[in-house]
């Protein structure tokens, strides 16, 4: 969920063509959540192979990132580990949601609303180990690098955006912001055409680009005050005040410091605890990203042998990123003629 700015931070839409030769470092768990949400069948069932088994994340992790390598664009993952202890409230509110969407999904089905229980089906992905070690597995045989971040995924990808190590971080939550993330870019993983909810047309969805530094000009506020109109509106890690939306937020901390605020507003969980797990996250220093070339023969054995995918579907696939790194290739040595 994360923290809602949608309305003070101006988004600007960019072009996935423009975002060739970048690095990025994606949010892995945000990514595989939207994966088993939007990947499912007409009625709201997630795709499977014949044992049962799940492979919404597989074929959603599979083919965006091979279409983010054919754009050019360098992408790695960075996988969180054990959340704050601030965060367990919001864990099992998601819980509940997760439960009562399915009750609801499995009673749209009996009344045979498939579109209504599609709807629901979307809010009951839940995400397992063993999900995560198949993608994990799965990265490896694309070549792609991936970091196991000792807390928050997007405090660890912001850091590694922070160093340098790429250009940006991938992610749908504005959290990567107060983590102090340079750069966001939000859609990567889900840009292109997309069904409108209960609405019999489609929308082409393309990524939008955030810089850190502009926010803060435009808002006249510094990277300290965003959190705690964060903290206000409420985080992953605290609920907000009631009755205090993202702008007037941004007007009480205008006016004051939110430990200013202290003796006017209730706050359930001490702010300062909050502003710390942003300015101060647990992150690594010890990570590695190195991009190799896919092996072939081990995703088909994950893909096709394990789980079914059509193997002319991986090898076209494949087939096709050869192309455009052959097109890219041709086209710099172009250059210098």
């Amino acid at each position: 969920m994360g923290v809602d700015l949608g309305k003070l931070v101006e988004a600007k839409e960019i072009e996935l063509s423009s975002l060739a030769g970048r690095k990025v470092a994606i949010d892995a768990f945000n990514a595989i959540y939207q994966f088993l949400s939007i990947i499912r069948q007409s009625d709201g069932t997630p795709l499977m192979d014949s044992n049962g088994k799940i492979t919404s994340h597989l074929s959603g992790l599979f083919y965006r990132t091979m279409r983010l390598l054919e754009i050019g664009l360098l992408p790695s993952y960075v996988f969180d580990g054990k959340p704050p202890v601030l965060k367990e409230e919001t864990i099992k509110e998601r819980q509940a949601i997760r439960e009562e969407a399915r009750e609801k999904w499995k009673s749209a089905l009996r009344a045979g609303r498939i579109e209504e229980a599609k709807k629901y089906a979307q809010a009951t992905s839940k995400l397992s180990e063993e999900m995560l070690n198949e993608s994990k597995e799965l990265l490896e045989a694309l070549g792609i690098p991936f970091v196991q971040a000792p807390s928050e995924g997007e405090a660890q990808a912001a850091y590694i955006c922070q160093m340098g190590d790429v250009y940006a971080v991938g992610s749908q939550d504005f959290d990567s912001l107060l983590f102090g993330a340079p750069r966001l870019i939000r859609n990567l993983t889900i840009t292109g055409r997309r069904k409108v909810p209960r609405k019999n047309y489609y929308v082409e969805i393309k990524p939008e680009f955030l810089e850190l530094a502009k926010i803060l000009s435009d808002l006249k506020i510094t990277r300290e005050q965003l959190i705690e109109v964060g903290i206000l509106i409420g985080t992953d890690f605290n609920p907000g005040i009631k009755g205090i939306g993202p702008k007037k937020a941004l007007q009480h901390i205008l006016q004051k410091p939110i430990k200013e605020w202290a003796e006017e507003l209730e706050f359930s969980i001490n702010p300062e605890k909050v502003k710390e797990i942003f300015l101060n996250p647990e992150v690594t220093k010890d990570y590695t990203l190195k991009w190799r070339e896919p092996n072939q023969d081990k995703l088909i054995e994950i893909l096709h042998e394990k789980h079914e995918f059509s193997k002319e579907r991986i090898e076209n696939a494949l087939e096709k990123l050869d192309k455009s790194k052959s097109a890219r290739t041709q086209k710099s040595l172009d250059r210098w003629f």
